[in-house]
């Protein structure tokens, strides 16, 4: 399944939550990959966000605002 860091069960149960009632091991492998690249992207965002506020922590608002800001 690859080196991927989001575990195949908890993606199955994101597409199974979506609608579908079976999911192939590549579709989880898949979306998995699109998920952690979107969320590498979104955390290197938040960090900027955080290090312009002169804070070390990255909190939840930084996460919310780099969402926004990526649309």
């Amino acid at each position: 399944m690859g080196d991927n860091i989001l575990p195949f069960a908890a993606v199955d149960r994101l597409i199974r939550k979506a609608g579908a009632g079976r999911v192939s091991e590549d579709a989880a492998v898949a979306l998995a990959e699109v998920l952690e690249e979107k969320g590498i992207e979104v955390s290197q965002q938040a960090i900027q966000f955080a290090k312009h506020a002169n804070r070390k922590t990255v909190t939840a608002s930084d996460v919310r605002l780099a969402v926004k800001s990526g649309r």
